[in-house]
């Protein structure tokens, strides 16, 4: 029975690695550059231009 208790854990944890190969696999890395480039419209710049007052924590990301 302790075995049981030692192996479940670290089988589950195998299934899980797995699976998170087989998701890079079939998703194609493409969809991280294509969000990109929006960074770059002049409504972002005039976004993070402006300049907070002094003692004003920063932004929560």
């Amino acid at each position: 029975m302790a075995l049981l208790a030692v192996l479940i854990p670290l089988l589950m944890l195998g299934v899980v690695l797995v699976l998170g190969r087989y998701e890079e696999l079939l998703l194609p890395k493409e969809n991280a550059d294509r969000r990109e480039p929006a960074a770059d419209s002049p409504t972002a710049a005039v976004v993070t231009s402006s300049a907070a007052p002094a003692g004003t924590p920063a932004p929560a990301p």
